[in-house]
C-alpha cells in the first residue's frame, strides 16, 4: 500500500467519538430548529434563524470532518471550530449587549445557554482533541 493509498488517521478514537455524537446532536438540534423557524416565521427574527442555519451548517461540517479523519481534515476541523468559537463569543456577547436585535433566540445566544452552554464548550474541548490528537501522531 501507497503513502496516497494509506487509510486517513481516525480522529474518532476514544474521546474523539463523544465529540461526533455531540457535534451530531448539536446539528439535528440547530438545522431542525432554524429549519422550521425560516419555513414559519422568518420574518419575526431573520437573524437569529439565519445565524442558527449557519451554526448548524458548521456543527455539520466539524462532524464530517471528524469521521473522515485525516491530517486534512484534523487542520479543517480545527478551524472551524475556532470559528465556531468565535461566532459563539461574538453571538453571545451581542446577544447580551443588544438583546434587541435578537427579539428569538439563536444556538449560539448567551453563549449557548439554551443548549446547557454546550456551544461554547464543544469547540473548546474538540480543539483540545484535535491538537492532541496531532501531538499523539506526531510522536
Amino acid at each position: 500500500m501507497t503513502v496516497a493509498q494509506e487509510k486517513p488517521a481516525r480522529l474518532i478514537s476514544g474521546p474523539g467519538m463523544l465529540l461526533v455524537w455531540f457535534y451530531g446532536v448539536m446539528v439535528v438540534g440547530a438545522v431542525s430548529r432554524s429549519a422550521y423557524q425560516i419555513s414559519t416565521e422568518f420574518d419575526r427574527a431573520p437573524l437569529a434563524y439565519s445565524l442558527s442555519a449557519v451554526a448548524g451548517v458548521v456543527y455539520g461540517f466539524i462532524t464530517y470532518t471528524l469521521v473522515r479523519g485525516g491530517e486534512t481534515a484534523r487542520r479543517a476541523a480545527l478551524v472551524c471550530c475556532a470559528a465556531e468559537l468565535a461566532g459563539v463569543l461574538i453571538v453571545g456577547t451581542w446577544t447580551l449587549v443588544e438583546p434587541s436585535a435578537f427579539p428569538d433566540a439563536t444556538v449560539w445566544s448567551k453563549y449557548g445557554m439554551g443548549y446547557v452552554f454546550i456551544p461554547v464548550l464543544l469547540p473548546l474541548s474538540a480543539m483540545y482533541w484535535l491538537r492532541k490528537a496531532s501531538v499523539r501522531r506526531g510522536a
